[in-house]
């Protein structure tokens, strides 16, 4: 463990952050009012600035101060990596104003190069650079956490700091993140993580979106009481009302013994008390000037504004840094986490003893590399997986949110996860996931896949939990990275987990359900797991089918397995029975070679009958009937709730009948 003495600031490195952060709030506003001319502040007339300027200024100075300082403290060889994710989507200006000085931007977009050119380049281009955008961006510093998900970052940052004895992962976070539910189960669920070091920097600038902030509104004695009742010993630090170098260096200091607080194994967390927007327009969230071309004293105070942060004390005429910020450039370090590639265990053998013990079996042989972590809302005994309460690699917390944060900080370390969860919680990872799939589309490397187990589906379950709208939403994203696995029986189950760990790039979702007793035979295993379904020969008739009976799921795969003869012998016809071992097997073009060529075809699903007409897209052009979840009207038994849908060999086999009755008119 390192020993830090708490450092006397020097005013040397006070002018160093007072540059660069001048610097960065220099560039965010540039870069939202401005599309040339970006250094000659003295001249900027109506042809340099943004006819309709767009983004964010609010959050910029706290979240530039911020960034200053972590970046000077990783950069003085203090002995741990020091890690920055912004919890802001909007402070994607600072992120790039960072990148630009650093060079990263230009390593990935080689046009924002870090000279004049590149800068008004970059300047012109946002909002709505394409491929780029105007909020955080996975690819540049900082950005590991990309937003679009309220309140996740914090969780996330977590999620990077397990098991990492030598990194200090830093979520900057604004006080109307903390009225989320997210962040506010995050300083509570850290207590269930050991060896976990995350130094929360709550931006406490007074205001969320469009008013005042809760914790805004409290008093500094409240603001520590409240943290000190969750566990973390705060401290407050104001800054944006006294002379700058005096303030710049309080708050180093604050900072870097928080740092060392962090490394002993402390729960510190600090405050950042300003006026949001202070520099400039106090109080504005959005772009505060919008009428530069119209509006002669709108561009005066854009001069002005500009000119406070003293330019051509930072910039020389091609944008090249001097003086104390080209100091401070070479001093810093944006700390980043790239994931390693990490071994995998030997395939695991399912051997058909029941779904408790393939889960717990693939589970344990991943758990053997070291890089594994599974997240349960407080539910694993409950899904018959109690033998792995107390594992070390195990964390239950019932906020299904703080587990997601969890498992997708994890993974963004390159190490593997997964989330147990009960099939009626899930939705609550809705915004979350779709924020993960939209942030690792921009990733240039394949992170381990986000995997969730889900459980006690409606359709063995009480009234209130029965509710399959995740895999719904998430088939219609259309996102190839979605795959719902509905396996048949537990050693399908042990099949699709052990795939899903092993998979990258991916979010999949197995919908499996823990009382499954039935066996199926397993010759089509394999063609099942590789091309996502497969004929059950056993069931089906030889030659073309006049009916093909589509299960996915275990219930599904019994009542089909139950209904076939019935609707042989009543119907006269010739039947194929094929099992969906993964739902987005269903948008694959030749899914004739499977349904036959003029077939009429009954799907029975353990979902939304939306979710498949969706993935189908009339793309058959046959007769097709699907069988699905359909919401109950109030409680009652299973038996009758199977009734209601359908989904009983009753159900299914009058649903075949009429089937067949259209095909011969």
């Amino acid at each position: 463990m390192n020993h830090w003495r708490e450092p006397e600031v020097s005013s040397d490195l006070a002018r160093r952050a007072d540059a660069l952060w001048r610097a960065l709030t220099y560039l965010s506003v540039a870069q939202l009012h401005l599309r040339s001319n970006l250094l000659a502040v003295d001249c900027l007339n109506v042809s340099d600035v943004k006819p309709r300027p767009a983004g964010h200024w609010g959050t910029v100075p706290g979240t530039a101060w911020v960034l200053t300082h972590a970046s000077l403290a990783a950069g003085c060889g203090i002995g741990m990596q020091i890690v920055p994710v912004l919890g802001a989507g909007h402070a994607g200006v600072v992120q790039r104003a960072l990148a630009w000085l650093t060079g990263d931007i230009a390593r990935v977009y080689p046009r924002y190069g870090r000279d004049a050119g590149g800068l008004a380049a970059m300047a012109a281009a946002f909002p709505d650079g394409d491929t780029l955008g105007s909020e955080v961006h996975p690819a540049l510093p900082a950005g590991a956490y990309m937003g679009g998900w309220l309140g996740g970052a914090f969780a996330f940052a977590q999620g990077m700091a397990l098991d990492s004895p030598n990194r200090v992962v830093v979520p900057i976070i604004g006080d109307g993140e903390c009225e989320t539910p997210s962040t506010a189960a995050s300083w509570l669920a850290h207590r269930a993580l050991t060896d976990t070091r995350v130094l929360p920097v709550v931006h406490l600038n007074g205001h969320r979106m469009g008013g005042p902030s809760l914790l805004g509104a409290m008093s500094n004695e409240q603001v520590s009481a409240y943290a000190r009742g969750l566990g973390w010993e705060p401290v407050v630090v104001e800054v944006g009302a006294g002379p700058a170098l005096a303030e710049h260096a309080e708050f180093h200091r604050v900072l870097v013994a928080a740092f060392e607080a962090t490394a002993r194994g402390a729960h510190r967390v600090v405050f950042l008390r300003c006026l949001k927007g202070w520099s400039g327009p106090i109080g504005a969230h959005k772009t505060p000037l919008t009428d530069l071309a119209g509006d002669s004293c709108q561009l005066a105070a854009l001069r002005a504004w500009l000119s406070s942060y003293r330019p051509s004390e930072l910039f020389d005429a091609d944008a090249q840094p001097v003086g104390a910020l080209a100091s401070a450039l070479d001093a810093i370090h944006v700390g980043s986490v790239l994931p390693d590639a990490l071994p995998l265990p030997p395939p695991v053998a399912a051997s058909g003893r029941g779904f408790a013990t393939e889960v717990t079996t693939v589970l344990r042989a991943h758990a053997a590399t070291g890089d594994i972590k599974v997240f349960s809302p407080d539910e694993l005994r409950s899904n018959h997986l109690g033998e792995l309460q107390g594992e070390a690699w195990t964390h239950e917390v019932l906020a299904e949110e703080v587990l997601l944060g969890w498992v997708a900080g994890w993974t963004a370390t390159g190490r593997r996860g997964l989330i147990v969860s009960y099939e009626a919680f899930a939705p609550l990872l809705l915004t979350g996931l779709v924020g993960q799939l939209k942030q690792r589309r921009l990733i240039e490397h394949a992170l381990p896949s986000i995997n969730l187990l889900l459980t006690s589906y409606g359709w063995h379950n009480v009234y209130s939990h029965g509710d399959p709208s995740l895999i719904t939403a998430l088939l219609g994203t259309g996102d190839p990275a979605v795959h719902v696995l509905t396996p048949a029986d537990s050693d399908r189950v042990a099949a699709a987990l052990d795939d899903a760990l092993r998979s990258t790039g991916r979010v999949n979702v197995i919908v499996a359900g823990k009382h499954t007793t039935v066996t199926y035979p397993r010759e089509t295993i394999d063609e099942e797991r590789h091309r996502g379904l497969a004929v059950w020969h056993h069931l089906s008739d030889p030659g073309e089918p006049d009916l093909t009976l589509v299960c996915a799921g275990d219930l599904a795969a019994a009542v089909v397995t139950d209904a076939v003869s019935r609707i042989r012998s009543c119907s006269d016809c010739r039947v194929r029975v094929v099992n969906v071992h993964d739902l987005a097997a269903l948008m694959a073009p030749d899914l004739h070679h499977y349904f036959g060529t003029h077939a009429a075809v009954l799907i029975v699903t353990l979902g939304h009958r939306a979710a498949i007409w969706g993935l189908l897209g009339g793309r058959l052009d046959r007769d097709v009937e699907v069988i699905g979840w359909s919401e109950p009207p109030f409680p009652m038994p299973q038996d009758r709730l199977a009734a209601h849908a359908e989904f009983d060999v009753a159900g299914v086999t009058s649903a075949a009948e009429a089937l067949l009755a259209r095909r011969k008119r």
